[in-house]
């Protein structure tokens, strides 16, 4: 597999490339699912688990001995406990293939459904690419695909705002240019607490739903920034992206005079973007 989509965990344990046509999706507690959601191939499961210095060898020779169906293959550079299992469903049989890998002090539960005899070669690639981020180690900052819990921030934003708006100004939202003025009505209403992060936040990602709403070529992506993960907004074209915090949050802690339409307009001009790193 071509290097695909990067994906890094939620507090950044760990890394991996997954197939440019996949997606993820809402995969249960403490598991990652990806797959096609335009042409099915399976579904690929992860779940990572982090314990003390050689946690994860533990992990994989804990497996080989309470399953007896399990066999120690290599993916990629990786030792893996290795099993499967086939079931009936629907009048269809599906393959189930388990991997119980490790690296360092952390452990990963792979799984990838896919119909019987179907070859398993792209979960392998995934695994393959698996990578422990360094608690020690500092990282550049990186833009990858938008991930699950970001598009939750999203959607969670959005719908304060529109609550707000029609709390408050008895106003429809529609997510529109028209709708950057209710915005601004909003916050000079004055009933906003300056100490409220997420609401002012919130106003700053909405802000940024409504520029991708009016103005081709722009993808909802996430920041990965030491301790920071955000949704940030990417320019295809060019590779240039706008962080909501600094449209709305940054203004506020610091007491800056500010007004949206006049941020949305800079916006809509090419002005207030970051450049690619």
């Amino acid at each position: 597999m071509a290097k695909g989509k990067k994906f890094i965990s939620p507090q950044a344990w760990f890394s991996m490339f997954y197939p440019k046509s996949w997606n993820e999706f809402e995969g249960g507690e403490d598991a990652f699912l990806f797959y096609n959601p335009s042409e099915w191939t399976g579904n690929f499961r992860i779940s990572a688990y982090k314990g003390a210095l050689g946690y994860g060898e533990e992990c994989v020779r804990q497996e080989l001995q309470d399953n007896s169906a399990a066999t120690l293959v290599n993916v990629g550079n990786l030792k893996c406990a290795y099993s499967r299992e086939t079931f009936e469903e629907e009048n269809a049989y599906y393959t189930s293939h388990i991997w119980i890998t490790g690296i360092g002090n952390m452990a990963f539960e792979c799984s990838f459904t896919i119909p019987q005899g179907a070859p398993a070669t792209e979960a392998e690639d995934i695994i393959a690419s698996l990578e422990v981020r360094m608690d020690d180690l500092k990282y550049p900052p990186e833009i990858i695909p938008i991930r699950l819990s970001e598009i939750y921030q999203i959607n969670e934003s959005y719908e304060w705002v529109e609550s707000t708006v029609k709390d408050m100004l008895k106003k429809d939202f529609q997510g529109t240019e028209a709708d950057v003025l209710s915005m601004q009505k909003v916050i000079e209403q004055g009933n906003l607490n300056r100490k409220k992060r997420d609401a002012w936040l919130s106003l700053g990602i909405v802000l940024c739903v409504i520029l991708s709403n009016e103005v081709d070529g722009m993808e909802w992506h996430t920041l990965i920034d030491g301790n920071r993960e955000a949704p940030v907004l990417l320019h295809l074209p060019t590779g240039n992206w706008v962080d909501p915090m600094k449209l709305v949050w940054s203004k506020v802690r610091t007491g800056e005079v500010f007004d949206l339409p006049r941020i949305y307009q800079e916006l809509t001009e090419g002005k207030g973007f970051n450049t690619p790193f």
